[in-house]
């Protein structure tokens, strides 16, 4: 003859057994702890400090002190010590705590509906749930899908200091976090694990991006940065009018380009600039100038000026080996010049000149 039962593990009486009632009687606790069953909650992991003679609980996951090793079981407090009853699948309990009923469903306590008729307030997938965490899901995936046409996922918060997000963990360690954090600003956070950075924030009224990915300004150093359009070089400002402010740092264009009746010139960013001319007639070189020949003198107005104080080099060539331009001390903004000749020429040539140095 088996000991206990089938179903809820009563103990039998055993034929000549001494004592009959205390077998009797430990059936009927067990009986009255299962029948009509109910208990206060099942969010503990520690028994409470008082509980009351027949107090009934359900043991949370990870229980403590008397309790452990009992997760999920059925704790009823009988004469100040603790029996624990393992629950079989389909067993139903009324938590008094949250008015909900569950139902066993072999490793764990899924609720039902509300004991008033309500729907659950808590639900657990796969796992059990807390006051904070009310829906819980352990699976290998999460699918939301649509109903034929549109599918929206809403997070709402209370106010705008409040948080909607979605934070991305590795073992309960947060790592990751997209969404409203504080503000109505779209952020984007991320974490090594004991401190948070805002890699971007979204200014809700403009769209403007900022935050650690972002560059800080045109001095930015980190090349890990994304460039502002104000503060690098788009397709449309690598030809336009260059600047720089007061620390020399670029303010405008990359390259400018120019050209008047004087030449042409080129500017860049970092401050160079050079200057060509047209082709300018000597007139001849006839000029005696010991054992070579000048022409008279010329001049040249740059195209562009140069920076004050600071004259520009100067070179030039004429097509003839035999020929080329000798410049006098000059300026800024323009030089003087002669062609110089091995030989007489009568008719005189054409010089193109170039300067370089720099418009700042």
């Amino acid at each position: 003859m088996p000991e206990t039962s089938t179903l809820l593990s009563l103990p039998y009486i055993q034929p000549a057994q001494a004592q009959k009632h205390v077998t009797h009687n430990e059936a009927l606790r067990m009986l009255d702890a299962l029948v009509q069953l109910s208990v206060e909650s099942r969010a503990l992991t520690e028994p409470p400090a008082s509980p009351a003679d027949g107090a009934r609980f359900i043991v949370a996951n990870g229980a403590t002190g008397d309790w452990a090793g009992q997760d999920f079981a059925i704790a009823l407090n009988a004469g100040g010590g603790w029996l624990f009853l393992t629950p079989n699948v389909g067993w139903r309990a009324y938590v008094a705590d949250e008015d909900t009923d569950v139902i066993w469903q072999g490793s764990l306590w899924q609720a039902n509906s509300g004991g008033s008729g309500a729907l659950p307030d808590r639900l657990g997938l796969g796992t059990s749930v807390d006051p904070i965490s009310r829906l819980n899901i352990a699976a290998p995936a999460t699918t939301l899908s649509h109903e034929g046409d549109d599918h929206q996922l809403k997070i709402n918060k209370a106010a705008d200091a409040d948080t909607a997000s979605l934070l991305f963990q590795s073992n309960w360690v947060g790592h990751a976090e997209m969404g409203l954090a504080g503000d109505t600003a779209f952020s984007i956070k991320v974490s090594d694990g004991a401190s948070w950075t805002t890699a971007l924030s979204f200014d809700p009224g403009t769209g403007a991006a900022s935050g650690a990915a972002v560059s800080s300004g045109p001095e930015e150093s980190n090349p890990d940065t994304l460039v502002r359009a104000g503060d690098g070089y788009l397709k449309g400002t690598i030809l336009d009018a260059v600047a720089q402010d007061g620390n020399g740092v670029p303010t405008g264009g990359v390259i400018e380009r120019g050209s008047n009746a004087d030449g042409d010139y080129v500017r860049f960013a970092d401050g160079t600039q050079i200057c060509t001319s047209g082709d300018i007639p000597t007139g001849g070189i006839t000029n005696p100038a010991g054992a070579l020949f000048q022409s008279n003198h010329l001049a040249w107005t740059f195209p562009a000026p140069f920076a004050p104080g600071v004259p520009p080099i100067l070179v030039g060539e004429s097509g003839n080996t035999g020929a080329w331009p000798t410049f006098a001390p000059h300026g800024v903004l323009s030089t003087g010049f002669k062609a110089t000749a091995i030989v007489s020429i009568g008719v005189g040539l054409n010089l193109r000149l170039c300067a370089i140095g720099r418009w700042v």
